[in-house]
């Protein structure tokens, strides 16, 4: 709260949700309705049912998002990824960061108060449950107020029994995502005592997400996200943000009946203070762009229900770029957004050129260590390899390895390999060449792995033998 000696800007210095002595100030936050609040809504629920349904769904043998940092396999949307497919892992991270500098730099952080599961939980879940059970902003202040009796008890246990009930299934189906659904079944459905470690991770989870959401709240976005402070260097003047109208709204002043206020010289912000009555983290957006503003449009709903209540033009508060308010002119796309674009665009290209020609199969294949050739009665010499191939299919590969170059023949030690799929396999075989193709001692030979007849992977490996 600011002081008389305090400057007009002192509010950057400090968090609205902590006081000058550092004690955390609790958010109260009013229930938010309207346009904006409504859609968001929707988008909050259409994304929570993806996220419940997405570890359950298939797509070429896989399920459709898994990032199992354990066994670094990697799948989206079907597509598995190996250590061996670094390089494509490396340009999806860098278009992900240009995708999410092009919009800060554009929209501002309309991913924080739309898409952000952190956002969605809270505002979309929890914080309804809350409004049901402790009621909206009066009834929760006087509840934390009063002394500790039945139907406070009640409500407590009530709230908070719901709260890590709904933590529990979040850390649920976040493990999901880093075990895969299947491996998370098998950890419920066996003996706990063989589970130890995944029982373990499932209990962490859970109590993480529960002190987030019952506790730590809007301090996530203030505090532990890095993404707020990315503001100073990504936003401009034509960035696109929740603004407020100080050229409309600016001198504020409480209305007064029959009142002209332009004979007042008042602005149309009647100082309500409703916009910073529903605002999650409890800043008060008039102030301009601010650190903790997570672009949830709580606020302009706030306010254009005001404005149509006592008959003004709503869009005080609105999405809008410092240009557009200071200039009156319309939204156009900048140079530096184009920029951008063009950047994503080029690495979403040659992602997809990656993808689309990502060989499905990759082999390797090694001489054996310490392993010298053998001369063999008919002439022939042999060199003992193995071969590690990377299945990435969805369906198990009968595997026949063929010698591409020089003259000479493959013999596969035992039966004929079948590598499963989505998993790494070896094959031990010996390669026989005349002894005559063999010069100076060693010669480069091309091996070739094939299925059904048809190529997978070609690869190099050296032939040693006597000199000639």
């Amino acid at each position: 709260m600011q002081t008389q000696n305090d400057s007009p800007d002192s509010f950057r210095d400090r968090l609205y949700t902590i006081d000058e002595s550092g004690k955390r100030l609790w958010v109260y936050a009013k229930k938010p309705k309207g346009k904006l609040t409504f859609a968001r809504n929707i988008v909050g629920v259409l994304l929570m049912i993806f996220l419940f349904t997405a570890p359950f769904i298939k797509m070429n043998g896989q399920q459709l998002l898994l990032f199992d940092f354990f066994h670094r396999t990697f799948a989206i949307f079907g597509v598995q990824f190996w250590p061996q497919d670094f390089n494509l892992f490396f340009i999806g991270m860098i278009s992900l960061m240009v995708f999410i500098i092009l919009f800060t730099v554009t929209y501002g952080r309309i991913w924080c108060g739309w898409a952000c599961p952190q956002t969605i939980f809270m505002e979309v879940l929890f914080r309804r449950i809350e409004y049901w059970i402790d009621g909206d902003t009066h009834e929760q202040k006087v509840l934390d107020a009063v002394p500790w009796n039945r139907n406070k008890i009640f409500r407590r246990v009530l709230k908070h029994g719901i709260f890590y009930l709904i933590s529990f299934i979040i850390g649920n189906y976040f493990l999901m995502y880093l075990i895969s659904s299947d491996a998370w079944i098998k950890l419920v459905c066996e003996n706990p005592a063989d589970h130890v470690a995944g029982l373990a991770g499932m209990a962490i989870f859970s109590f993480i997400f529960y002190f987030i959401f019952s506790w730590f709240r809007e301090q996530v976005c203030t505090i532990v996200c890095p993404y707020g402070r990315l503001q100073g260097v990504l936003l401009d003047r034509e960035t696109v943000v929740i603004s407020y109208d100080y050229l409309r709204g600016e001198e504020r002043g409480v209305l007064r009946k029959s009142e002209n206020r332009a004979d007042t010289k008042k602005g149309d912000c009647i100082d309500c203070n409703q916009c910073v009555a529903v605002c999650p983290t409890g800043i008060d957006i008039r102030n301009g762009t601010q650190l903790e503003c997570i672009n949830c449009a709580c606020c302009i709903d706030a306010c254009d229900d005001m404005m149509n209540k006592v008959g003004f033009k709503p869009g005080l508060i609105r999405y809008a770029s410092e240009k557009m308010l200071a200039g009156r002119k319309p939204w156009h796309f900048t140079i530096r957004s184009a920029g951008y674009t063009v950047v994503l665009t080029v690495l979403l290209t040659a992602l997809s050129y990656f993808l689309i020609t990502r060989n499905p199969v990759e082999a390797t294949v090694l001489r054996s260590p310490g392993m010298l050739f053998q001369e063999q009665e008919n002439g022939m010499i042999s060199n003992l390899y193995s071969v590690k191939v990377v299945n990435k299919t969805a369906h198990d590969l009968p595997l026949e390895i063929r010698l591409l170059s020089g003259r000479g023949e493959v013999k596969i030690i035992g039966n004929t390999p079948v590598i499963a799929k989505q998993s790494l396999g070896e094959v031990v075989f010996f390669v026989l060449m005349d002894r005559a193709g063999v010069k100076n001692g060693k010669t480069e030979i091309e091996v070739g792995v094939f299925s059904g007849g048809k190529q997978l992977d070609q690869t190099r490996a050296t032939f040693v033998g006597p000199f000639n």
